[in-house]
């Protein structure tokens, strides 16, 4: 907007406030030049301090969406829990269940007699083997059942369990024998077993047939 002058006295109130915004303008130079020499002097301090800096590279990031993670089966998993935890006997007799026939082989009601002539002649690969040497009683038992159990969930048709010919034990007899066949009786999964071939472990080891758990 354009201010007519018409006389003298019209300079006067021109004049001051052209002088008060020269004033205001060179107040807000020397407080922008000290707001910048603050700035550099706590750079400077900053730098004593940590050392030299050098500025991060950018680097274009793509920011996928976060998936959740799947649920737990906790009822599966305390289920196969407390299968594994089931105890299994030394006390059940398993006589009348094992076959009249020199190696004591084993098969399950509607398992018929041909299934324990294949496992004698090693129809089925053995795919998993479960070696007891060294173990004592109880920790044979928890790895028996565990073996088992595991190999049946897994899929696994025929394993082999090896539990010794006692040759290491007091009096030379076989401990676990015995022991062994009583708790693979008791594993529902267990379809059949016998004595392995001489090749296989021979009286040292079972050959063991499943049923899979899948």
């Amino acid at each position: 907007m354009t201010r007519t002058v018409r006389s003298l006295a019209d300079l006067k109130p021109l004049a001051r406030e052209l002088a008060a915004a020269r004033e205001a303008a060179e107040l807000e130079r020397e407080r922008r030049a000290a707001a910048a020499r603050l700035a550099e002097q706590e750079r400077r301090v900053f730098e004593l301090s940590v050392g030299p800096v050098t500025p991060l590279r950018r680097v274009d990031r793509v920011l996928h969406a976060v998936e959740p993670p799947e649920p737990e089966p906790r009822q599966r998993e305390a289920d196969e829990r407390a299968v594994l935890l089931q105890a299994l006997s030394d006390e059940i007799d398993i006589d009348s269940l094992l076959e009249t026939d020199e190696t004591l082989s084993f098969r399950r009601d509607g398992i018929g007699i041909e299934v324990i002539r294949k496992l004698r002649r090693g129809h089925w690969s053995l795919q998993a083997q479960l070696d007891l040497h060294g173990l004592r009683r109880d920790a044979a038992r928890e790895a028996v059942g565990s073996f088992i159990h595991e190999s049946a969930r897994r899929g696994l048709r025929c394993v082999r369990v090896i539990h010794g010919k006692g040759h290491g034990s007091p009096g030379k007899e076989p401990v676990l024998k015995s022991r062994v066949r009583r708790w693979l009786v008791q594993k529902n999964e267990v379809l059949a077993f016998v004595q392995a071939r001489a090749s296989d472990g021979g009286a040292g080891a079972l050959i063991v047939l499943l049923a899979g758990m899948g």
